[in-house]
């Protein structure tokens, strides 16, 4: 059974999609920011390989077509952006300021963090890149000499995270206007947090979607920035 399920192309797309699944079920019946999809997907998949002891890279083989879909699925968030272009121009340079004050704090919260923990510089690289989407992010990570698998886990904990508690932030500190909070999100947890953006109404969503777009491309430039000065 186990051989079957190793040689078979399908086996680690179907469970992370059975898995996934599970997870829009719970979030579902309980309605609690804790019941993430993505985070109890995560939590299944990781329980189903220790159970079977089936090693990652042999779930990768077909879960990696999975992968594929990362890029036009982030592309197709620009069609939302596209509904919105008349509020974009209004609020131009308040979107700019946001997207880069965002991407600064991301960048200066890394370095700050690794100089206080003394981490080495191939662990502070593989960090700088932890709010923008992995497509982008594994590419910043290789070529600044970080580890992309360490990159995309921590990409990941940060879109997890975001998802589950930018609501709860915004109400805390009392972020109303949907511009700010959809900027906010975007910014900071990328794709995933956007889907909680869009959750949030429309506005909030396009200017999400926004945030990963223009955030990716900062990041791009800062991280080269900022990885020389550690």
């Amino acid at each position: 059974m186990k051989t079957f399920l190793i040689d078979s192309v399908f086996f680690g797309a179907g469970i992370s999609l059975i898995a996934y699944e599970i997870g829009l079920l719970a979030k579902r019946k309980f309605r609690m920011a804790i019941f993430n999809p993505l985070l109890i997907a995560i939590f299944c998949v990781i329980g189903i390989l220790m159970v079977l002891k089936i090693d990652y890279k042999d779930y990768d083989k077909g879960a990696q077509y999975l992968s594929y879909l990362l890029t036009p699925a982030t592309v197709c968030l620009a069609i939302p952006l596209y509904e919105q272009l008349t509020l974009l121009r209004k609020n131009l340079k308040a979107v700019a300021a946001g997207i880069l004050s965002g991407v600064l704090s991301s960048l200066v919260s890394v370095f700050v963090l690794a100089k206080l923990f003394s981490l080495s510089h191939e662990m502070y690289v593989t960090m700088l890149p932890k709010s923008i989407t992995t497509a982008i992010g594994m590419g910043i990570s290789e070529e600044l000499g970080g580890i992309a698998t360490i990159t995309v886990a921590v990409i990941v904990i940060t879109g997890v995270l975001g998802n589950i508690f930018s609501d709860i932030i915004c109400k805390c500190f009392k972020i109303t206007q949907p511009v700010a909070k959809g900027l906010a999100i975007g910014t900071s947890a990328h794709a995933m947090g956007t889907a909680k953006a869009m959750e949030l109404g429309p506005v909030e969503g396009a200017m999400s979607s926004l945030a990963i777009a223009v955030a990716g491309l900062l990041t791009v430039i800062g991280a080269s920035v900022f990885a020389g000065w550690m």
